[in-house]
């Protein structure tokens, strides 16, 4: 992937910090999905007074890209941003469907508030992941 391309994702990501609805952490997250198609497919956390029912930016861009009727084989790579010191990774349940939807090769690219990038594979996020129901 190009540095443009991945700068673009990660803008993107940036940009939809401002459409979270958080009412109750007031901690904003922007993911934004890249198709193979060029694509992208935005996400934000959506929060709910019952915590467990708040969405996050990462599973809310996965979960429109296949609602927009792509598949897996169509992710290309994933940004995710925040207003944070350090890098904002995906939490362990986001993390958990990336396994399901990507690659251990599929890069995330993760930000802070001064936007400097780092990239990380999913395999890296999560060693020893559980893909399978054969054990």
């Amino acid at each position: 992937m190009s540095e443009q391309e991945y700068k673009k994702l990660v803008e993107a990501a940036r940009h939809n910090l401002d459409k979270a609805y958080v009412p109750y952490s007031h901690f904003p997250v922007g993911a934004a999905l890249l198709m193979k198609d060029n694509t992208i497919i935005s996400g934000v956390n959506v929060e709910n007074v019952s915590f467990g029912a708040t969405n996050c930016a990462e599973r809310t861009a996965i979960f429109s890209a296949i609602a927009q009727g792509y598949s897996k084989e169509d992710f290309k790579a994933m940004a995710v941003a925040g207003n944070t010191n350090e890098y904002l990774p995906p939490c362990s349940i986001c993390r958990q469907v990336m396994v399901e939807f990507c690659d251990d090769q599929f890069p995330v690219y993760l930000t802070r508030e001064d936007h400097e990038i780092t990239m990380m594979t999913v395999g890296e996020l999560v060693p020893m992941a559980f893909e399978s129901m054969d054990i």
